[in-house]
């Protein structure tokens, strides 16, 4: 073993054949490197280390066999048999110290391509976190004031910037009405545009939302609804009955309920479903309860909270300008077809999706003029 001789005797490391001459100490056969890696002998060693299950075993059974079946502790020819034990175990050490140097590299090679991993995946992801974060403050900006009674005493001039109009130019073809996609025009107070002009005088709800006098204001985004109802003396939470369903909506005092005559304060079928387990409610200052209903639908306004209660005009409802530049092109998009899609219905006019399929049929009735289109349907 220690003069790494091409061949040696079954219970040697030292020796060797007659006709082999010597190789320097620093050399060998096939170099050590050459071994490092070398998985032949993985089935041998997974075949010991099930039958002694324990590293100490192992590792017994490995010295073992170069106590009793080799010279490996007396080391090199011309050592005492004191110095032999301290040249075995230097060498053992130094085979550990390399493989242990091995391991280091690969796990700090094997962490740095999960590092580099995580750090595209949290970039990829950013857009995403940022405009989410956005959304977030702009929903805690968005505080109602309250009058004495509990209802909205805002200045209407905060909805005084108002944002682009998308506009849709329309034209008749075959008895068809032909939509153009929207654009993004500036609104024009333009008295000689007639209807026209009167569309756009109509201002935005304030907040998207509007108020059911006598018992609430609500306002509203494309997530969620939020309805304010005003508490005419000092209340705590305990003192109110809130019961909130994916349809249904009742809120009243205890006291209230209880009295002979008394009733709930809303007690109603909600317009739309909710999502009960993201919706919340709390009460401010004693005396205002501020009711969150997360939509199911967050890609629609609603017109109303309940069933009954008086409604807005969603057609006029617009975001803020900042909402819109700050949504990634993708989600904007969406947002702008969405709004499209609804002036359109209320106008009886074809939406986006349904104006593509008669597109298509329009293009394929002048390449088949030979066909009868008269009793086609458009699904």
């Amino acid at each position: 073993f220690w003069s790494d001789s091409a061949s040696w005797h079954s219970n040697s490391f030292y020796s060797y054949k007659a006709n082999h001459r010597p190789l320097p100490i620093h050399k060998s056969v096939m170099a050590s490197s050459q071994f490092t890696n070398d998985d032949r002998f993985d089935g041998l060693y997974l075949n010991v280390a099930q039958t002694t299950r324990g590293i100490d075993p192992l590792l017994d059974t490995v010295f073992s066999f170069l106590r009793r079946k080799t010279d490996f502790f007396k080391g090199p020819p011309g050592t005492s048999p004191e110095e032999g034990s301290a040249v075995a175990v230097a060498k053992v050490n130094e085979v550990l110290r390399k493989h242990v140097e091995l391991y280091e590299a690969e796990r700090a090679q094997k962490e740095a391509k999960e590092n580099d991993k995580k750090k595209k995946a949290k970039k990829a992801a950013g857009t995403t976190e940022a405009v989410n974060k956005e959304k977030e403050t702009e929903e805690e900006d968005q505080v109602i004031e309250m009058s004495e009674d509990g209802f909205d005493a805002s200045s209407a001039a905060s909805s005084s910037s108002c944002p682009p109009e998308k506009v849709a130019s329309s034209a008749k073809e075959e008895g068809t009405k032909r939509v153009a996609e929207p654009e993004n025009v500036e609104r024009k107070e333009d008295n000689n545009n007639g209807d026209e002009a009167d569309a756009s005088s109509a201002s935005p709800p304030v907040g998207n939302g509007g108020t059911v006098d006598g018992k609430y204001v609500w306002t509203q985004t494309l997530q969620e609804v939020t309805v304010n109802v005003p508490l005419h003396q000092p209340t705590r939470g305990r003192d109110l009955t809130v019961v909130m369903s994916r349809k249904h909506l009742k809120v009243g005092l205890k006291a209230d309920v209880a009295a002979p005559g008394g009733g709930y304060i809303i007690d109603a079928p909600l317009t739309k479903p909710i999502i009960c387990d993201d919706s919340f409610w709390t009460v401010e200052d004693g005396t205002r309860l501020v009711i969150n209903l997360q939509k199911l639908n967050q890609m629609e306004w609603w017109d109303g909270v309940c069933d009954g209660d008086a409604t807005i005009d969603i057609t006029s409802i617009q975001p803020e300008n900042s909402k819109l530049d700050d949504l990634d092109g993708e989600t904007r998009q969406t947002v702008e077809k969405m709004m499209f899609d609804q002036r359109q219905k209320a106008m009886g006019l074809p939406t986006s999706d349904e104006q593509r399929k008669v597109d298509m049929l329009e293009k394929f009735k002048k390449q088949h003029p030979e066909m009868d289109f008269s009793n086609a349907k458009i699904s």
